[in-house]
């Protein structure tokens, strides 16, 4: 098969689709990988370093979207890129559909078969496509909320360790799950107060005898919500409905019981954001003010720590594009119940149920799809 990795456009998007190594075994395998020329110097892999692991490097995207059977990439294709796409073409990337009603008729109008990361599942029902990025986004939620808490950049002055004869920044991690944990560590790790809410007992309990005293854990119902928001300095947003858009659990109510200057961090806007005032931000302009309250909803956290995202990104993502590679995505889903989870737009049909129903499309059944 012949595989294509465009630079990535979005705005300080740096990661790549693929790293040398990764293009290695596909060339490996048999499989020929074009990159575009400069897509790796966000990670600091030059043109050279793909050449000598066996790819081709071409100028322009063009090229690529025009002669490859498959697209790999990091974001969801950009207006430019979607143009590009062509019926019987494969996208493997993220996509984030639930939210974004334009990409998804994009995709429909393209006849593509789109493969989200997002929805790739695991034993259990775990993300693991997802979960090396949401581990990088609850980490740096906290650095970005640290910053965005300094009085130079609009918060309350705050840091959030304390120094001694201080009290420490107090932080609100809404949702348990893989982003949530990753932001409590750190935060925990700084010497804040930290709360974390959520819903499953079961969660609250692992996270309990992690943190044992170093983190507080709460039931996540209206009340206690309300109530955690309004003493924060720093709220988390780590909220995730795997495929669907993300519940807004803050309302702009809320915010008027915040302290001037507290700090939102919405890890989920890429699937619509968790609270009520969210609106997609980018790494130039990060950050907006409502009701004097600071909203940090960049959508492409990871891509500011672009090599240890990307790296990270293709231990997981590697393996299932190999399988495709090898066997065609059919097949590939056929014999791999868990990769067929990330079909979410074939031939002018959502097959996704979730972003069906959120979008009003009628959704196209996995089996007849792979039929």
């Amino acid at each position: 098969m012949r595989i294509g990795c465009p630079r990535e456009i979005k705005n300080r998007e740096y990661r790549v689709g693929l790293t040398p190594e990764s293009v290695k075994e596909l060339a490996r395998h048999g499989h020929d990988v074009w990159i575009e020329a400069g897509a790796g110097l966000g990670i600091g892999a030059s043109d050279a370093e793909y050449r000598a692991a066996g790819a081709e490097i071409r100028d322009d995207a063009g090229a690529l979207f025009a002669e490859c059977e498959m697209i790999v990439k990091v974001k969801e294709p950009q207006p430019a890129e979607l143009a590009m796409l062509r019926a019987g073409q494969i996208l493997y990337t993220y996509l984030h559909l639930a939210p974004d009603p334009d990409q998804t008729a994009a995709l429909v109008s393209s006849g593509a078969t789109a493969i989200a990361y997002e929805t790739v599942t695991g034993p259990g029902g775990a993300l693991p496509l997802l979960k090396p990025m949401s581990q990088v986004a609850g980490r740096m939620s906290i650095q970005a909320g640290a910053t965005a808490l300094e009085k130079a950049h609009g918060g309350r002055g705050v840091l959030l360790g304390g120094v001694p004869g201080v009290m420490p920044g107090e932080v609100i991690v809404i949702g348990g799950g893989v982003v949530g944990f990753n932001a409590a560590q750190m935060a925990v790790g700084l010497g804040a107060d930290v709360t974390i809410l959520d819903r499953s007992p079961e969660q609250l309990e692992r996270l309990g005898i992690h943190f044992e005293s170093r983190a507080k854990t709460c039931f996540s119902n209206e009340a206690n919500l309300m109530e955690a928001v309004c003493r924060a300095d720093l709220v988390i947003g780590a909220v995730l409905v795997p495929g669907a858009a993300a519940p807004k659990l803050v309302s702009r109510e809320m915010l008027k019981c915040m302290k001037p200057g507290a700090v939102l961090v919405d890890v989920a806007i890429d699937q619509g954001g968790c609270f009520e005032t969210s609106r997609p931000t980018t790494h130039d302009d990060p950050t907006y003010v409502i009701d004097d309250i600071v909203h940090y909803c960049v959508a492409n956290m990871p891509g500011a720590v672009a090599r240890t995202s990307t790296y990270a990104l293709n231990n997981v993502t590697l393996p299932h594009a190999l399988r495709i590679a090898d066997l065609g995505w059919k097949q590939a889903m056929r014999t791999d119940p868990h990769l067929a989870q990330g079909l979410n737009v074939h031939a002018g049909r959502v097959t996704y149920p979730a972003v069906a129903e959120e979008l009003g499309y009628e959704p196209l059944p996995l089996d007849e799809a792979l039929a």
